[in-house]
């Protein structure tokens, strides 16, 4: 049985600014903000949700399937994909559009500034849960908003729990709509941020929606992460480095974590942790997909406390 990911496909260009950007945005001139910050380095990654919760899974020797839509451009793409034995069986080539392309600007207190162009990933509803077989979980990353709607649809009714992750996405949702995502999901991650303005647009609080999903997992960067489940509060630590580089895919690092345990049936104190730890070997290497972390160093960091589950 495999983890379904259905998300985003995209190129990230990634500039740093070696500064804060709270230098030079003056709040009381927000109105009428015109500034530029100068990006000495530049890269150009693959990155998306789904290809970096996908290649974060197959760290894990898991075997995840992607389903996206892709642009004319992706070939590059696809072959580092296929390089990573990851499947792409339900990656979808839109002949007349782009791939989604992210220009993320990082400052030095890992703040984040991103312009994101959608699109291939707007015909993401092209894409039907009902084709892939063998499915025991999937997430519903942020993507095209038709097809985030109908692929929690599908998976409700197909009987396959899913993780609701709305990202960076959540302000295209309705109140209707995100109730309704709630009421369907097993799970729902986000960050701390998102999960104010979540419970804002649904008028629930927290622990509101937590009793409506299996858990409700709320990330805090370097503070680590808090998983509301069965009426239970779990604080998960975050796992200290001594050289964070770039946040970029940090998120996506852990709810592959978060996907691993609970396809393994876990408790949550443990899946929190390996959560944790994929995030933080994340965060010390550039791009969402350039760490290559062994599977002996994963269980090293992994155990360095006692927890419940090996890694096999």
């Amino acid at each position: 049985m495999s983890i379904l990911i259905c998300g985003s496909m995209a190129f990230d260009t990634i500039g740093v600014f070696k500064d804060q950007f709270k230098n030079h945005i003056l709040p009381e001139s927000i109105y009428k903000l015109s500034v530029a910050f100068y990006v000495p380095e530049l890269r150009k990654e693959f990155g998306g949700t789904a290809g970096n919760i996908a290649y974060n899974l197959k760290l894990l020797d898991d075997n995840p399937i992607i389903m996206a839509t892709v642009g004319n451009d992706f070939l590059l793409y696809f072959n580092w994909l296929n390089q990573n034995r990851i499947n792409t069986r339900f990656v979808k080539e839109i002949k007349h559009l782009y791939t989604a392309q992210a220009y993320i600007t990082t400052d030095l207190s890992n703040n984040q500034i991103t312009v994101f162009h959608p699109g291939a990933m707007v015909e993401s509803h092209q894409n039907k849960i009902s084709e892939a077989t063998d499915v025991c979980l999937a997430i519903i990353a942020p993507d095209g908003k038709d097809g985030m709607i109908n692929h929690a649809q599908e998976c409700k009714a197909l009987n396959i729990p899913f993780m609701f992750d709305p990202g960076q996405g959540l302000p295209m949702f309705n109140k209707e709509e995100l109730l309704k995502f709630i009421d369907d999901a097993s799970y729902i991650a986000v960050n701390d941020y998102e999960a104010t303005l979540l419970t804002e647009k649904t008028s629930l609080s927290r622990e509101e929606i937590s009793k409506k999903v299996e858990a409700l997992i709320i990330t805090m960067g370097a503070e680590g992460s808090i998983i509301y489940a069965k009426n239970k509060t779990y604080k998960i630590d975050p796992i200290r480095v001594e050289t964070p580089l770039d946040p970029t895919g940090c998120g996506d690092a852990y709810r592959a974590g978060l996907l691993y345990g609970i396809s393994k049936k876990w408790d949550w104190q443990s899946t929190g942790r390996l959560a944790s730890v994929m995030g933080a070997i994340k965060i010390q290497s550039q791009g969402g997909q350039n760490h290559r972390p062994t599977r002996d160093k994963i269980e090293i960091l992994y155990t360095k406390k006692l927890t419940k589950y090996p890694l096999n």
